[in-house]
């Protein structure tokens, strides 16, 4: 593990977290606040969280990352599917010493939160999902298509944008490869039992409108899913539906957000006095 601080100290601290043949960048604010996992978009890096982490305060143990082969720093792999990135939650908390955490995930990283917190009901505090994690089948032969000439079309000018960490070092096809995946794992046959098994606080904060790729009301009819999510299954519920769209929400809804993550640790303390108290 590459360092600029001991773990041990309270200031922030980030490096290098190695993980199967590649390492993470990692940033963790340290104290003994609430831990507090971000789960990028897609094709996003840990930046995008700095207007929920500003409004949350130093009271928090913010812990941020880039995934693999994005932003300036995190290396390249051979393995970019949907299971690496869950395993990666694993070892990003295992390196900095972390047992339970509260999820927030946005877009492709509320779905990873999800899984993670269906797979790790002890260790997970809960989880805000950030307009993502719809189960819904949207994507056939078509959308498929789709996603391969976009991803082919944004790859002519994507090199140009990869030194600035704006964009993953990924090829266009292992682009559309990881979007088509989670075509595959939204569908309601997939994504539907993880979410009504899942036994600890969720709270949505949904956005409106469209998003890269969408068409028309697209978006919106693939939202609607949390209907059948919140009736069947009682620890999870939307928190807010906003009116930015699925790009914008971080950066114009950070206060919903944060008032999410307010929401759902102090479920979780509740929970566990409940417990000690045996009730």
């Amino acid at each position: 593990m590459t360092t600029n601080n001991t773990p041990a100290t309270r200031s922030t601290w980030t490096g290098l977290v190695p993980v199967d043949d590649t390492a993470l960048a990692v940033t963790d604010t340290g104290g003994p606040g609430t831990p507090v996992l971000y789960l990028n978009g897609q094709f996003s890096t840990q930046g995008y969280w700095r207007r929920v982490i500003a409004d949350l305060g130093a009271g928090w143990r913010h812990i941020t990352y880039d995934e693999r082969a994005r932003g300036r720093t995190s290396k390249r792999s051979a393995d970019y599917s949907f299971e690496a990135a869950v395993r990666d939650v694993d070892a990003v908390l295992a390196a900095r010493g972390v047992d339970r955490a509260l999820l927030v995930g946005w877009s492709y990283g509320a779905v990873v939160g999800a899984h993670w917190a269906h797979r790790n009901p002890t260790r997970a505090m809960g989880a805000v999902l950030v307009d993502g994690a719809f189960p819904y089948d949207w994507l056939d032969d078509a959308m498929e298509q789709r996603i391969r000439k976009l991803f082919r079309r944004m790859n002519l000018f994507m090199p140009l944008l990869r030194p600035t960490g704006l964009t993953p070092r990924m090829n266009a096809e292992q682009m559309a490869d990881s979007n088509i995946e989670l075509g595959r794992l939204s569908r309601e046959r997939e994504l539907g039992p993880v979410l009504d098994a899942i036994s600890v606080p969720v709270r949505y904060v949904v956005a409106s409108g469209t998003s890269l790729g969408s068409r028309g009301d697209e978006q919106e009819r693939i939202r609607t899913s949390l209907d059948a999510v919140t009736t069947r299954n009682p620890h999870i519920q939307v928190a807010a539906k906003v009116t930015s769209n699925h790009g914008a929400i971080l950066k114009k809804d950070f206060r919903t957000i944060a008032d999410a993550v307010r929401e759902v640790a102090d479920l979780d303390r509740r929970n566990a006095d409940d417990t000690t108290s045996g009730r």
